[in-house]
């Protein structure tokens, strides 16, 4: 069971630049993100999107995103 609750694209997205996460790109609704010490990660979702839990933790897992960090 993931301890992520589901929020919008927007809110995760805030988190992550909260963390250390910089866009290095974008195309349309396709961000490229990158942070030092983490190869970069591709980030594509509508603002308005709602991403659920089990998305979250795959997100997770490769920008190293926590719960409370949400």
């Amino acid at each position: 069971m993931s301890n992520f609750p589901s929020s919008k694209s927007k809110r995760v997205l805030a988190a992550l630049l909260s963390i250390g996460w910089q866009i290095k790109r974008q195309t349309g609704s396709h961000k490229i993100l990158k942070r030092e010490g983490w190869p970069d990660f591709s980030f594509a979702f509508h603002d308005s999107e709602e991403i659920g839990s089990r998305m979250l933790t795959r997100i997770a897992k490769k920008t190293g995103l926590k719960p409370e960090d949400l």
